[in-house]
């Protein structure tokens, strides 16, 4: 009775259900909420200790900025189940609408905050891209390895932009991106559909210590992230630990080559990866290599490496590259 009576408490307050009501639209920093609700960050920082007690928000710091979720306990549902059932009032339905409007806003400025950061950066990302085959070819050959099955769960390790949140997400069931780059994590928001409610995460962490429980993930992708780990051995072990048996990871990354430029420059680790190597850590992980594509560039050959996590049957899928 007693959690009930702090989430009453809780929701007793015009501002926190508007809170509430801006959460199940998006993941949102204390900031935004402010900007959107009119009121000062201390104020909304006060309202958001009081439905986290209330286990009706969840908080998640990102560099100096924390984001705000609804909760997860089993308890919360019943209560948004009442508030889709009760009609509004009509000074209720104007105080939304002008809510959802200035969402709309927040959404504008994180977008515009991206296109400032890509216009920055364009250029040694396309000096990056002019070397090997076109990002839309490597996209199409990721879609076409993920999409004989169900995405489930995808986790997006090392997200960057969240390109392949904006891929995948729609044929998911819950995505998580993680990234350890709180900038990026912003740009990757600017990426999440006006209908993301609460079905995608982004998290900041490392790729060495996934924070999910082991089991958890359906689909794991890394696209162009390996390359900058120094150990990627235990990358994929990692990535082989949060997946459920019978779940994929999918690596894209370069083949091994010899630009000794980017390592000096764009602080990559390793300069790509074989075959041998690539089956040999799977191996290792507990993850089965099924498939291989080779995409060659001008100068940079891009592989896609798919491994099926141990645990469930697998089925033979013709076209395997022997490594």
């Amino acid at each position: 009775m007693s959690a009930a009576l702090d989430i009453f408490r809780a929701l007793g307050d015009p501002t926190r259900l508007r809170i509430i009501y801006l959460l199940r639209a998006m993941e949102l920093a204390v900031g935004e909420i402010a900007q959107v609700v009119g009121q000062s960050q201390p104020r909304v920082s006060r309202h958001v200790r009081i439905l986290a007690e209330a286990g009706l928000v969840e908080r998640r710091k990102e560099g100096n900025w924390v984001f705000l979720r609804l909760g997860k306990g089993d308890e919360i549902g019943p209560f948004l189940t009442l508030f889709d059932q009760l009609a509004p009032s009509e000074r209720e339905d104007l105080w939304q609408k002008a809510d959802l409007a200035r969402l709309a806003a927040v959404r504008a400025d994180r977008a515009r905050a991206a296109e400032s950061y890509f216009a920055e950066h364009a250029e040694e990302w396309d000096a990056i891209r002019s070397l090997h085959v076109p990002e839309g070819d490597v996209e199409a050959a990721m879609t076409a390895l993920l999409g004989a099955e169900p995405i489930g769960h995808l986790l997006d390790i090392g997200t960057g932009t969240g390109r392949m949140i904006e891929l995948f997400g729609p044929l998911a069931e819950q995505v998580t991106a993680l990234d350890r780059s709180p900038d990026m994590l912003r740009l990757a928001r600017a990426k999440l559909p006006e209908d993301a409610g609460d079905k995608y995460a982004l998290v900041l962490g490392d790729f060495g210590a996934l924070p999910l429980e082991p089991g958890s993930a359906d689909t794991v992708v890394l696209h162009q992230v390996l390359h900058y780990a120094q150990a990627p051995e235990a990358v994929i072990e990692e990535a082989a630990r949060v997946t459920a048996a019978g779940g994929r990871v999918l690596i894209a990354d370069f083949a091994a080559h010899e630009r000794e430029e980017l390592r000096l420059r764009d602080q990559h680790a390793r300069l790509g990866f074989s075959d041998e190597q690539i089956e040999s850590w799977f191996g290792q992980a507990g993850l089965d290599l099924e498939r291989v594509e080779v995409l060659p560039g001008q100068e940079l050959t891009v592989q896609l490496w798919l491994g099926r996590r141990r645990g469930a049957r697998i089925l033979p899928i013709e076209g395997r590259l022997s490594a």
